[in-house]
């Protein structure tokens, strides 16, 4: 089986490559990338040396595409990621729609093709702001939880965010894009007869992750504060009670090899792929984390309130659990301490990555 990346070396693509080169020697792994993220290049060679076939393209030029090699699958790993982008006026509207969803109908063109079948990496920021924005909470040790004593909307429960939960804008035009991407891949796939799945992820986390903020929360904040730098809670009166969970990629590379394998299963094509309430946790919680293991550091507040910021988001992954049997198997416990041992490991990391 050959299966092609978009995006390889971003920090989800390098860990499903891997993930895939070492659980079946019978994959072959081809990827491409514009190699515009700080850290790319760092991902490029440690997967050539696993042998993986890495090219410079551009999913948004239709040369480059036209250029890729053949494929049984294609996933679409490759994306603008930040629920800020077109908005944070470091980069425009027009480029996170070429990007994301310009992007995604070039993989899909290439499948229809090349006959192969389709794996888009989706996100939970295709939930709708406003109904998140204003979920019921209650704080219970440094963290919030849905107030089950009010009124939840449909498609929340102390589980998480379901996939029934309303999607209806505004999602940001990092959403928006990546809910139109999900839309056009089922059209497709019905239209071609492409074998089609679509896996909305939480945070996914783990060493080697870039350190940015707006992209990869958990392991920003650990690197910051093992170099001892400023730090704040935005937003949500600035004690830092809002909550995500995470997940490992290579528990996401183990439902994306399951649904190649099986390219036909009668279930539904859109799931929800999460750490669940058991790898949740607020960033006060977080905080506490790292200073039992890299010591004491101050934390500001900043009581600003975001547009585009939630106090709770944790993804319920049941669905994906009653159609394939999958769990998450790697722990909060070992994921943070892997981006601890990377950060010590890395002192210049959000240099190289940031």
């Amino acid at each position: 089986m050959k299966i092609l990346i978009s995006g390889v070396c971003g920090f989800a693509g390098s860990a499903l490559a891997r993930h895939f080169i070492e659980t079946d020697s019978g994959i072959e792994v081809l990827g491409f990338d514009n190699f515009i993220r700080a850290g790319s290049e760092t991902n490029r060679r440690n997967l050539q040396a696993l042998g993986v076939k890495v090219s410079h393209a551009d999913l948004r030029v239709q040369s480059d595409v036209d250029a890729l090699p053949d494929a049984d699958w294609v996933v679409d790993a490759a994306a603008n990621a930040s629920v800020l982008a077109g908005v944070d006026g470091r980069t425009s509207s027009r480029q996170i729609i070429e990007h994301n969803l310009g992007g995604t109908v070039q993989m899909l063109e290439y499948c229809k093709a090349h006959r192969a079948g389709f794996v888009l990496l989706s996100t939970s920021r295709v939930y709708s702001i406003a109904p998140l924005a204003s979920l019921p909470m209650r704080s219970e040790a440094d963290a919030f939880f849905p107030d089950e004593n009010g009124t939840l909307p449909h498609g929340v429960s102390a589980g998480g965010v379901a996939e029934d939960f309303s999607t209806e804008p505004p999602l940001s035009l990092y959403g928006s894009t990546k809910l139109c991407s999900e839309r056009l891949a089922l059209e497709y796939g019905s239209a071609f007869g492409l074998p089609v799945w679509i896996n909305r992820c939480g945070v996914l986390a783990g060493a080697g992750q870039f350190g940015r903020a707006d992209q990869g929360i958990f392991s920003f904040w650990i690197h910051s504060w093992a170099r001892r730098r400023a730090l704040k809670y935005i937003g949500f009166g600035g004690t830092g009670h809002q909550v995500r969970d995470c997940l490992h990629p290579r528990d996401l590379a183990r439902l994306v090899l399951a649904q190649m394998r099986d390219p036909h299963r009668a279930v539904s094509r859109v799931q929800n792929v999460g750490g669940g309430t058991a790898r949740a946790m607020s960033l006060r919680q977080l905080s506490a984390w790292c200073s039992r293991h890299f010591g004491a550091h101050d934390v500001a507040a900043d009581t600003a309130e975001r547009a585009f910021d939630i106090p709770w988001m944790v993804m319920d992954s049941r669905l994906a659990a009653r159609q394939w049997q999958w769990e998450p198997e790697i722990s909060l416990e070992e994921i943070l301490g892997g981006i601890a041992a990377h950060a010590s490991a890395n002192p210049e990391w959000l240099e190289i990555s940031g």
